[in-house]
């Protein structure tokens, strides 16, 4: 579980650091930096995963993700993200590449990485990389050099090459590449959660949604799927599921009260359909290390809030969660129930956090 998260130079992000808990809500006014501490959520787990350099040119690039403020004479631009859990610590700084040419000017450059284990009080260094160079330690504990140079444009993290070797490295690897996030659910007429779509076995539902009927179908075999049944209940009194997996592929439909037949995915409402995303998100027989939500009261009827917060205290039962929201119902409900509660807010230009409640 993250004990600590840190981000520096990051946007609005001047210095902020988080202590979350099992469930943690963030709340704030338009422009205060919710959004810039969710992405920075995101880069830490496309260190991990190895897609650094992509996510963040898909947002602007290594230019538009540093401190948009002033910065001291001679200080170095970089951007840290520090993240601690109860076993580990890792902390990546990427700053603008040295030119070498007219493209990929966006790209970030991987400038200090640092991974250690935590023991109590005791840490030990498990990997650390200086620009293209970094040593790491074997499993029997002695320090041995990356033997490649190493992508400058990505973490070594998810460089590492035979992991048994390196089995702590590669564990924190795993984990942090594990952790989900849910921002935006497409519902437009073209959107593939509307659509049916070759299904796998799917404990955990994808970013985008796509294989949701295929998540809904794995909750119902080896998932809780009474809890399935009573969250879409509870949420459309009458209502249930049903899933059609013809010749493998996958299809939603919604049986509501009153009509004589189900209403197919392509046939809901925007928010309909965000929200059953939601409860194949929260009800996951598989729950990653981390889930994040994004404003996930985005086109809900206000109706919703109290349903999408027993989904929410559901999967905080059994890991990490992150809510971060504009709906004040939302976060009150959630503080009420335990939720670590932070507010942020504009300090002369800069992103400030505040423990609440």
């Amino acid at each position: 579980m993250i004990r600590r998260f840190r981000v520096r130079n990051y946007r609005s992000l001047r210095d902020v650091e988080i202590e979350p808990g099992a469930l943690t809500v963030v709340t704030g006014a338009n422009g205060a930096g919710k959004s810039n501490l969710y992405r920075a959520l995101t880069l830490a787990a496309a260190a991990a995963r190895g897609n650094l350099a992509p996510t963040m040119v898909e947002d602007g690039g290594m230019p538009s993700a540093l401190w948009a403020g002033d910065w001291k004479k001679d200080e170095p631009r970089r951007l840290i993200v520090d993240v601690e859990c109860d076993a580990w610590r890792y902390k990546v700084a990427c700053g603008v590449p040295i030119p070498t040419g007219q493209a990929f000017q966006l790209d970030p450059e991987v400038k200090v990485e640092e991974l250690a284990a935590i023991d109590g009080m005791r840490t030990l260094t498990l990997l650390e990389r200086k620009g293209p160079s970094a040593w790491m330690r074997t499993k029997g504990g002695s320090k041995t050099t990356y033997p490649v140079v190493l992508e400058p444009q990505e973490a070594a993290l998810a460089q590492l090459r035979e992991p048994h070797l390196y089995p702590e490295i590669a564990g924190v690897q795993r984990e942090m590449a594990g952790w989900r996030f849910y921002h935006h659910f497409r519902t437009d007429a073209g959107s593939p959660i509307r659509s049916a779509q070759i299904g796998t076995r799917t404990p955990v539902l994808s970013t985008d949604g796509h294989d949701l009927a295929a998540a809904f179908q794995t909750i119902i075999e080896i998932g809780d799927r009474d809890g399935l049944t009573t969250a879409v209940d509870r949420a459309f009194p009458g209502a249930r599921l049903g899933i059609d997996f013809g010749r493998g592929q996958f299809d939603t439909h919604l049986f509501q009260q009153g009509f004589p037949r189900a209403f197919a995915a392509r046939e809901l409402s925007d928010g309909t359909l965000r929200y059953l995303c939601l409860v194949a998100a929260l009800l996951s027989p598989r729950p990653p290390p981390l889930l994040v939500l994004n404003e996930p009261d985005q086109s809900l009827h206000p109706d919703l809030t109290g349903p999408l917060t027993d989904l929410i205290l559901y999967a905080a039962a059994s890991t990490q969660v992150w809510v971060i929201t504009h709906s004040t119902p939302l976060a009150r409900l959630l503080a009420q129930a335990g939720a670590t509660a932070f507010d942020l807010r504009l300090e002369n230009g800069a992103t400030a956090a505040e423990q609440v409640g």
